[in-house]
């Protein structure tokens, strides 16, 4: 998995890459715990690079109750709720409008994945699938800097 997220980490290197977010710029629930990160890179005409990471909790019965504790600490904090691309996904702005969080249940993520309504890299969609079949309470969230 090592070698998954330097060559994911190389992809979006370089001095023309846009600049990615870091994962302590994103107030996760207390006790949660990052298991997986990915940078996604974009070079087309609206380039941009974004961080996933899937983050779980043994604190939470299920990922529905992490998502809902989630969403209300990042609105709580300031963060304004947004509207996401995809129906089943949810969607924050920081203060100030600097940075970008959308985020699902692992379940609903690799919902989307396997519809080829969001693409995520393998390391993420491993880490997303081996929370689910171990029952773990698991988010997918990609941060990025916001283009508004």
């Amino acid at each position: 998995m090592a070698l998954g997220v330097a060559l994911a980490l190389a992809a979006c290197g370089g001095s023309s890459a846009p600049s990615v977010p870091n994962v302590a710029q994103l107030p996760l629930v207390p006790g949660s715990t990052v298991v997986a990160q990915a940078q996604q890179c974009d070079h087309g005409a609206s380039a941009y690079c974004a961080l996933q990471i899937v983050v779980v909790s043994r604190r939470y019965r299920t990922s529905d109750d992490l998502l809902a504790d989630e969403r209300a600490r990042l609105v709580s904090l300031g963060w304004s709720r947004e509207s996401a691309e995809v129906g089943n996904e949810h969607a924050a702005d920081s203060p100030g409008n600097k940075l970008r969080v959308t985020y699902a249940t692992a379940f609903n993520d690799l919902t989307g994945i396997q519809l080829d309504w969001i693409q995520r890299s393998r390391p993420i969609s491993l880490a997303l699938s081996h929370a689910l079949f171990q029952r773990v309470p698991a988010l997918s969230m990609m941060l990025e800097f916001s283009s508004g």
